[in-house]
């Protein structure tokens, strides 16, 4: 007999085991979506109201689980628990705000004004069936929220696979919807192997994808996807290389304080974190010493003890990675201001990183190309918004980028912006603001950064589609 595959859970700071999940066999996970099937089937003649009662009171027993989230999240995946819950009330926000929306965005769309007499036309917004969405670990319950529930108001059945790093965060979203009241089987967590997702992803019963995560795993997505027997919609949210841009009347003293916190929180591990910033020439010494000043004062270390703004990285892998692109930037010529003795702890073999400043550095090297996902910024001095727009553009990612100015002060410096954000190659653009997901607004990004859309009223667009009405009431 075949032992069943299981996954451990690795606590990031102190390098012990967690928990472990046994993976299903293929033949147990075929069941686990025809019952999803089975189950949006009945799930999709519930009127739209009933579930998004269902979605408030699914609300209300995750907050209950506020007091309990922080800790279990940071052992999961590493970030202080004192920032722990700030993600709690994101993912609240998140689910209020796409509930608040959805009668009217699930609607049906009535054509009366323009009918022609005897005829009577609208359009219905109809559920997709089965959802199969893969989360990541950096931000568990974020990326969550903004797949699960939408699918599940909008009449979808979802298996949701999260990752083997925070696994006991879906759980607890489980958890909170069985006890808001959602009927068994339309939400289902299922802890798989690469192959097994491989085999979700594949499988006839599931009509959609929703996938957040590298750009690797992103295109095994797509093209099991292609391959699978007829054709099914794919969601992706891919990496970023965020970049900023510090204009010459920009506030230094708001913008630098801003521009550290976007870079290193959760030790940079955000696929909008800022990881590049380009800086007016005018501004630039000024910017530089002002941004090292700040991040020489992290305190890195155990992210379950009070005063830690800095944890440890997800993995020793990731932790030599993040370390290698240094070193090779370094030897390319790019020089580092920050001393690696202020951080003792963050050595060789171990998942603590010191956070880094890199100036002299180009487009030639990795760090400012290829996604960090640690903390770690690169700055480069520029002369102009045009030279500023050419390098943020200069990228395989577009997910969101920044531009910094006194607008508020100047509508010039408004007008400027505008003129900017139209050449940006980015699904969002922010002004004195980065690192942040509004959820009226539309999540998306281009190039590498992925295709599809979370949030807003066209993220419910994405997990359902159109079904045209036609009667002829006249004969």
């Amino acid at each position: 007999m075949v032992s069943p595959q299981t996954q451990t859970t690795i606590i990031p700071h102190s390098q012990q085991p967690l928990v472990t999940r046994t993976y299903p066999s293929g033949s147990e996970l075929d069941v686990v979506i025809e019952r999803a099937g089975v189950a949006q089937k009945s799930w999709s003649r519930v009127s739209v109201q009933e579930r998004v009662a269902i979605g408030r009171k699914f609300v209300e027993e995750f907050r209950n689980m506020s007091e309990e989230i922080p800790m279990e999240l940071t052992l999961q995946m590493g970030r202080p628990v004192s920032q722990c819950p700030g993600e709690i009330r994101g993912t609240l926000e998140r689910a209020e705000y796409m509930l608040s929306i959805a009668e009217s965005c699930l609607a049906d769309v009535s054509l009366k004004d323009t009918d022609k007499p005897g005829f009577k036309r609208f359009i219905k917004r109809v559920p997709l069936g089965v959802v199969l969405v893969i989360a990541p670990w950096n931000y568990p319950y974020l990326t969550t929220v903004n797949s699960v529930l939408p699918a599940l108001i909008a009449g979808n059945a979802v298996i949701l696979k999260p990752s083997p790093q925070t696994p006991l965060t879906a759980e607890r979203f489980s958890l909170a919807f069985s006890r808001a009241g959602l009927p068994a089987d339309l939400l289902q967590v299922v802890h798989m192997s690469p192959e097994l997702a491989s085999h979700a992803v594949q499988h006839p019963s599931v009509n959609f994808v929703s996938f957040t995560g590298s750009v690797v795993g992103g295109r095994s997505v797509a093209q099991n996807a292609a391959s699978a027997k007829g054709f099914k919609g794919v969601g992706l949210e891919l990496g970023g290389k965020d970049p900023a841009y510090v204009r010459a009347d920009a506030n230094l003293e708001y913008t630098v304080g801003e521009l550290v916190d976007g870079a290193m929180f959760n030790s940079g591990q955000s696929c909008c974190a800022v990881e590049r910033i380009y800086v007016h020439e005018l501004l630039y010494d000024e910017f530089v010493a002002k941004y090292v000043d700040i991040v020489k004062k992290y305190t890195l270390g155990d992210p379950t003890q009070a005063g830690v703004n800095l944890g440890p990285v997800v993995s020793r892998a990731s932790a030599e990675r993040i370390r290698k692109q240094i070193a090779d930037a370094v030897k390319a010529g790019a020089k580092a201001l920050v001393p690696e003795d202020l951080f003792p702890n963050a050595q060789p073999g171990t998942t603590y990183v010191a956070p880094q400043v890199l100036v002299d550095v180009d487009h030639s090297m990795e760090v400012m190309m290829e996604e960090t996902f640690g903390p770690v910024i690169g700055i480069m001095k520029v002369s102009s918004d045009e030279e500023a727009i050419r390098l943020m553009n200069d990228s395989p990612y577009g997910l969101t980028a920044s531009v910094w100015t006194d607008a508020a002060e100047n509508p010039e410096s408004e007008a400027a912006f505008l003129a900017i954000m139209e050449e940006l190659q980015t699904g969002t653009v922010f002004l004195n603001r980065c690192d942040y997901l509004d959820p009226a607004l539309a999540w998306t990004g281009v190039k590498d950064s992925g295709r599809g859309v979370s949030l807003s009223k066209f993220g419910y667009d994405q997990l359902t589609r159109a079904k045209s009405v036609h009667m002829k009431i006249k004969i």
